[in-house]
């Protein structure tokens, strides 16, 4: 795909920088090959590939590599069509040469080398061979599916027009969008995107700086954090180190200096604990394999950067790899009970996977020398799926069963739609919002944003379910994550039990319990936009409000008793609040130690019987009476003011303020008055403030027959729908006089 680029292990007319390709080799040597194959020489591929193609009756020399690494992973594959496919290839490209003077053929070859070790199946390795002869070549769409079939033609489609998309600043969105989508419905298509990439940039040293710098930049930005989505992690350490080793090439040599400092120190710490992790798991019976795994160089530098100075266990990991699940969890107690375990450092992502597929559990142990290994503990299976990601799952579109063909075998549904059972949640929810964009722009702009998110939080629903969020989300996100669209009737939110408004940001772990609301009207707030992160809700918003404009108000359309809960407050009935009128509010039957002294009821907390009280002397002869646990009364009690003792008399009528918190919906007002009144409360005043996030605040002053009525008005203003709290007032008490 890129003619431009060169192999630097081959001489030309212009001297590679040693620096692009040196990463891998010195971090990660050999990380996603098989055990003891070396790096392939692209020259004698060349020489292979310029003989021509070899018999019909054995395979070709120069795809020798590729057959024998994917037999490594599918030991029964046909590699016929990898024939077929290379002899095409080959013939079309004929004549082709790369910048560094090697026949064109060895790009293709190189991807699929790459593809293959990552145990692809034989149709992408079959695609990946052909992917470029649509571009360069006189091969058209129509003889690659004469001859290789639907789907290997779908990939080649796929990979030739992500080839025609500017992924940089001045990307055209409607296209990017387009080919994105293609990519979602099949993402294989990006996997052989992404082995194309890393060759392209293993082979980027003859170019000019400043064409290195910008490819290296769009690498950074869109594809490694797409390999991130897709769950490559070969890939993506890999190209971030390439990138690395560009972009910032003072910092890529002091890291690689910290690298060689360590290698050339006597004794290996890791190992050390490697070996007496073995021992521990031997002892146990656990059948169990314990790797070292060096730190890449990004990683080396992202922890430098984080913990300082470097210690001998800082630049690697250990690995520990087992067959059954179970057996994770055995070897996590056998490490934590024969080993110090530091805590904080464990997480569980076998019961909680990643949103891109990734599982495994993560502790670290410490030595009593001070060194920390951080130990990585998964099955075979999970490592496979946690180092190739998509690409290890193996094709999603095998040929449905009998009862659930559509007829035609290629994989497709009938109305085209092609299902991925394997596609990863992130891919899942972008082929979402993406349908709900108002526009190509407003895609682009969410999708960039998306990606440079790089972490997640998983929060667990009351269901049991969980929803993988971006940091930072909050209970907004959760519900257009849970609900789609339908969450704009949601009213409301509660946190690990508590109930919460729905921008609160959440954190990892939270269990998330959404409340909604009944009414088919219901509508989002313009002002959840400001508490929303994440595309799904951003966009499902910003649909709904430009489908709804909001109308020049009104002020005489005032017919429903909803838009009380949507206007500034209002009073009713139309007399003073009960904390502008302390003078009006009966004593009660409140009896004080102080003879001759007049008793006011504190407007503060509102005692009624038979809440404990205290009082206070204030100017006038008088004495306020206030509950114990009254802020107001906290305060005068540690400023040295005396207290008189006050008891409750016989008298029980009382006037109470209670505060209603609801959630706005029509009706709402009408069916908490009629609930006082049919406990026999008479109403002094009420107060309704505005509307906040849809949660409306009732404040009512009421004058009860028997205070002993109390707590069942309570309890029937608590049953009103809507309302999911009612408590006694707690006014800002007045400084003594």
């Amino acid at each position: 795909m890129s003619a431009e680029a060169t192999n630097p292990a081959t001489p030309g007319p212009a001297t590679p920088a040693p620096k692009v390709s040196a990463p891998l080799e010195q971090a990660a040597p050999a990380a996603h090959r098989r055990k003891g194959r070396p790096r392939i020489d692209l020259r004698r591929l060349g020489r292979a590939a310029l003989l021509g193609p070899a018999a019909r009756d054995r395979l070709p020399d120069a795809i020798g590599h590729v057959a024998d690494a994917h037999r490594a992973h599918h030991p029964d594959a046909d590699l016929e069509p990898l024939r077929r496919a290379y002899v095409l290839a080959e013939s079309s490209h004929r004549g082709q040469m790369r910048k560094s003077g090697e026949p064109y053929i060895t790009h293709p070859l190189a991807v699929t080398l790459i593809l293959a070790e990552l145990g692809a199946e034989t149709t992408t390795l079959t695609a990946s061979l052909l992917h470029d002869t649509v571009e360069d070549t006189e091969v058209t769409l129509d003889q690659v599916r004469e001859e290789f079939g639907e789907e290997v033609r779908y990939l080649v489609d796929g990979v030739t027009k992500l080839e025609k998309v500017d992924y940089g600043a001045a990307a055209e969105p409607e296209t990017f969008r387009k080919m994105l989508v293609a990519t979602g419905n099949d993402v294989r298509v990006m996997s052989i995107k992404l082995a194309d990439r890393l060759h392209n940039m293993r082979t980027l040293g003859v170019m000019r700086p400043e064409k290195q710098a910008r490819i290296a930049k769009v690498t950074r930005d869109v594809l490694i954090p797409l390999a991130e989505r897709l769950g490559v992690q070969v890939l993506k350490t890999e190209l971030e180190d390439l990138v690395f080793a560009i972009l910032h090439p003072e910092e890529y040599e002091r890291t690689r200096e910290l690298i060689a400092e360590n290698a050339a120190r006597a004794g290996d710490p890791l190992a050390e604990i490697a070996d007496e992790a073995r021992a521990v798991l031997r002892d146990a019976g656990i059948q169990a394999e314990v790797l070292v795994r060096p730190r890449h160089f990004v990683s080396v530098h992202r922890v430098s950067r984080k913990r300082g100075p470097m210690r001998g266990a800082d630049f690697g990991r250990l690995l520990v790899l087992v067959n059954e699940d179970a057996d994770c969890y055995g070897v996590l107690g056998e490490l934590h009970t024969c080993l110090t375990p530091v805590v904080s450092e464990f997480k569980d992502f076998i019961a909680v996977p990643k949103f891109n597929l990734y599982q495994s559990l993560h502790t670290a142990v410490a030595r009593e020398d001070g060194e920390v290994a951080e130990v990585l503990i998964r099955t075979h299976q999970m490592h496979k799926v946690a180092e190739a990601g998509v690409i290890a799952l193996g094709s999603p579109y095998a040929t449905p069963s009998e009862d659930q063909a559509d007829g035609d075998g290629d994989g497709e549904r009938p109305d085209g739609e092609r299902a991925d059972p394997t596609r990863p949640g992130w891919l899942s929810r972008l082929l979402d919002w993406q349908q709900g964009a108002p526009d190509p722009d407003t895609f682009w702009s969410t999708l960039r944003e998306d990606l440079a998110q790089d972490r997640e939080i998983t929060v667990f629903r009351a269901d049991g379910g969980s929803l993988g969020l971006p940091e930072g989300a909050s209970c907004v996100d959760a519900a257009y994550a849970q609900y789609g669209e339908d969450a704009h009737a949601c009213i409301g939110a509660r946190v690990n039990g508590r109930l919460a408004t729905l921008s609160t940001v959440l954190r990892d772990g939270d269990t998330v319990q959404l409340l909604m609301g009944q009414d088919p009207a219901s509508e989002p707030s313009r002002e959840w936009l400001e508490h929303a992160h994440t595309p799904a809700a951003r966009i499902a918003i910003q649909r709904w409000l430009a489908a709804h404009p909001s109308p020049t108000a009104d002020p005489s359309s005032d017919d429903s008793e909803a838009s009380a809960v949507r206007r500034p407050a209002v009073e009713v009935p139309a007399e003073r609040p009960v904390q502008d009128a302390p003078t009006e509010r009966p004593a009660a039957s409140a009896v004080v130690d102080q003879p001759g002294a007049s008793v006011r009821l504190a407007g503060c907390c509102t005692p009624v019987p038979p809440d404990e009280v205290t009082g206070f002397a204030v100017r006038g002869g008088v004495v306020t009476v206030h509950r114990v646990e009254c802020a107001g009364a906290t305060r005068m009690k540690s400023g040295g003011r005396a207290e008189i003792g006050v008891r409750w008399g016989d008298t029980t009528e009382c006037r109470v303020t209670l505060v209603a918190e609801s959630f706005g919906r029509p009706h709402l007002l009408a069916d908490l008055t009629e609930a006082i009144a049919l406990e026999g409360v008479a109403i002094v005043s009420a107060t309704v403030e505005p509307p906040s996030q849809q949660r409306v605040r009732h404040t009512y002053t009421l004058q009860l027959p028997d205070a002993a009525r109390l707590p069942r008005l309570m309890r029937a203003m608590r049953n009103v729908p809507g309302v999911y709290d009612v408590s006694r007032a707690q006014h800002q008490a007045a400084a003594p006089h």
